[in-house]
């Protein structure tokens, strides 16, 4: 059995769906793509068992056939081609597969494709639609929030609430936060889930970035997402998520409104000086004047700046963890930012000075303890 493909066309199919295939994988065939060609359209999915992904492209065949092709002998093939249309023959009873250039043949061997995982299909007891940009940038928002200990699970993905008529985005690694609500999502149910970071990943290396529309199925164990001609399933995570309500403080008199590139910059000069250990940082704010603070101390080493702002409430002192709040403030996109302070103890508010229609967003960053303030 044969089949034609463009050889570019093809290695962007399989390095989109590569990122579900792991090095080391437990049983031999996940480190392989699933072909499956039926009425001339070629079907590539790759499994890690806990997240599959599938794309399909137009190919040049008149017969069905199915096989399990090993996927870094595949893409290393292709990679060293130019683009050119290929050749592939297939031998399914042998599970041969033969590439045919213009520079010549090219013979691996597969695996049979009965033997690959079976890939959950959606019986979805739930579903909605939502514009894939929306569902990018969200994920693109929250993803770098979330934890990487394994012993607490449920904060390694981003938690979504759905609602009748919006949707909540959260990630938390118990020290940061981030929180967004979209209002131009009407899921038509009220349930909640954890996604797996590994899913996210993908959709937001693979999402349309417009106004094209996402489906997205789910039942109690596996979600599924399918857009243009792809299709992603992944397990959900089974693990309560903590009530993240209880840490973002309700009243948060000192209010402090400044330039978020200036405050960019500063930080990240300021922290050069830091300790490398806490990462610590001092923020104090007195009338319209803030001053960034940070030092070694076993190395003398010491740094301070001051900036400007606009700040009404009483005079404070904070400590943060630099690192976490660089992060945060390159996630966010406004000229100013808004942080509302309650207490040196309590966290603080990182807010955009206007939100994108139909958003809303909050980061929340924990407390550092400053030396002397004990």
């Amino acid at each position: 059995m044969k089949f034609i493909v463009n050889t570019n066309q093809l290695l962007n199919k399989l390095q989109s769906v590569s990122g579900t295939i792991v090095s080391k994988p437990v049983i031999p065939i996940l480190d392989h793509f699933l072909f499956d060609i039926t009425d001339k359209k070629l079907t590539i999915t790759g499994t890690d068992l806990e997240t599959t992904m599938s794309t399909t492209m137009d190919v040049q065949s008149e017969e069905n056939v199915r096989i399990a092709v090993p996927s870094k002998m595949c893409i290393d093939t292709l990679k060293a081609l130019p683009n050119q249309p290929v050749t592939f023959t297939i031998s399914p009873d042998k599970n041969a597969i033969e590439l045919k250039s213009e520079f010549g043949r090219y013979k691996l061997i597969g695996q049979n494709a009965d033997d690959f995982p079976k890939i959950p299909e959606s019986n979805a007891e739930n579903s909605f639609n939502i514009p894939s940009g929306v569902l990018s940038s969200s994920i693109a928002q929250t993803i770098f929030s979330s934890g990487n200990d394994e012993l607490r699970l449920s904060l390694t993905g981003v938690y979504v609430q759905l609602y009748k008529d919006n949707a909540v985005f959260v990630a938390t690694d118990a020290n940061r936060l981030v929180k967004v609500e979209r209002t131009d999502v009407t899921p038509g149910v009220e349930t909640s889930f954890i996604l797996p970071k590994k899913a996210l990943n993908l959709l937001k290396s693979n999402l349309p970035q417009d106004d094209s529309t996402t489906q997205v199925d789910f039942n109690e164990s596996n979600a599924f997402f399918s857009f243009g001609d792809v299709s992603l399933v992944c397990r959900l995570i089974d693990e309560r998520y903590p009530d993240y309500r209880a840490v973002i403080p309700e009243e948060n008199p000192n209010k402090l409104t400044i330039n978020r590139t200036d405050l960019l910059n500063s930080v990240k000069r300021i922290s050069i000086f830091g300790n490398k250990t806490t990462n610590q940082i001092n923020i104090k704010i007195t009338g319209s004047e803030l001053t960034i603070h940070a030092e070694d101390i076993d190395l003398s080493n010491e740094a301070v700046e001051r900036l400007g702002c606009d700040y009404s409430g009483e005079d404070m002192e904070i400590g943060f963890n630099s690192r976490l709040l660089i992060e945060m403030l390159q996630n966010l996109s406004t000229p100013n930012i808004i942080i509302e302070l309650s207490s040196p103890s309590r966290a603080g508010i990182i807010l955009p000075s206007e939100n994108v229609d139909n958003e809303n967003l909050l980061m929340l960053l924990m407390p550092m303890m400053i030396a002397g303030n004990a």
